[in-house]
């Protein structure tokens, strides 16, 4: 029997023993025979290892940087240099960089993140892997994995692929816990961590399963943790935004707050976390605090105001030989 499905369909190597078909995330039949259980889990436990660590070695709050310093190579390095130990490129910040469509902004790239190449995320990861090394953790966003605006055509090769292209974990926004629940299983076939998220009902961008108040997000919390969540983090809904003088909103803080006191797994905060606001988070007990925009904006900022030096300096040559 297994010899005739042999002849039929493309075998993966997972981690379950099956000798029946079944279908992937695709909806595709694919026979998976599975050997490297223990194997994988000793994968995904090496890399939470290294979060923790990293949590411990910067005094109980580590940072997640992404946006710009996790799809540039150049600059994935740069901060790894600084310290940083953990780093996630995603598929709207690709987006965003590749130009897709015309995108210039992070809002507009999250509705056209879904069209991007799997193939040019995994290039991605590869080379921010060889420039980072191997004991920093890297989590990576994919089509699929967000709540996504159309249907992705996902395959567990694609799972395969960035595992070997140098990926630790997957970097999700499912809002709802039965698809979160099928991506977790998956993503640990191959040895994957999956970091998700916990996002309010009212806010701009579907990116976590919902929870208003602070007991919403303790119940969902420990159902995320009860299907296999990894990691689990809290959506300040101030995404590509950001606190003003560096405040944290109540509510936002006592949500944070259910979230930490409710979990054992590591914990993260993450939209318009930056300069002026990341010492409050870190006193809320949290983690991870997810940086992207605010190390965008600085690129963008000290890369425009050079330019402009330059520029600046050619105009008045030129004005003075007028």
């Amino acid at each position: 029997m297994v010899d005739r499905w042999i002849s039929k369909v493309y075998i993966f190597v997972s981690l379950r023993y099956s000798s029946r078909p079944r279908r992937d995330i695709s909806g595709e039949r694919s026979l998976v025979i599975n050997f490297q259980s223990a194997d994988m889990d000793r994968r995904r436990a090496h890399a939470i290892a290294k979060v923790r660590e990293a949590i411990t070695d910067h005094g109980g709050t580590t940072l997640l940087s992404t946006g710009i310093t996790a799809d540039d190579s150049r600059l994935a390095k740069a901060v790894v240099d600084a310290g940083v130990r953990l780093l996630e490129p995603n598929h709207p910040a690709i987006a965003l960089a590749r130009g897709l469509h015309g995108v210039k902004d992070m809002h507009n790239a999250e509705s056209v993140r879904h069209e991007l190449d799997l193939a040019e995320i995994d290039r991605v990861v590869a080379g921010v892997r060889a420039v980072a090394g191997p004991e920093v953790f890297v989590t990576v966003g994919i089509p699929g994995g967000f709540t996504e605006v159309q249907p992705v055509a996902l395959r567990e090769q694609h799972f395969y692929d960035l595992a070997r292209a140098g990926a630790d974990g997957l970097h999700t926004h499912k809002s709802s816990l039965a698809d979160l629940e099928d991506w977790i299983a998956v993503a640990h076939r191959y040895g994957l961590t999956v970091d998700a998220y916990i996002a309010h009902p009212e806010d701009r961008h579907p990116f976590g399963i919902a929870a208003a108040t602070p007991g919403e997000v303790a119940k969902v919390a420990k159902q995320m943790e009860g299907i296999g969540a990894d990691m689990i983090g809290l959506m300040t809904g101030m995404s590509y935004g950001g606190a003003a003088a560096g405040e944290i909103p109540v509510e936002i803080r006592d949500r944070l707050a259910a979230l930490v006191e409710t979990v054992s797994v590591p914990t993260l905060a993450e939209g318009g976390i930056n300069a002026e606001n990341f010492r409050a988070f870190r006193g809320t007990g949290v983690d991870i605090i997810v940086v992207g925009t605010s190390f965008d904006d600085v690129a963008r900022m000290a890369v425009a105001q050079t330019a402009a030096t330059y520029i600046s300096a050619g105009q008045k040559a030129v004005a003075s030989v007028s």
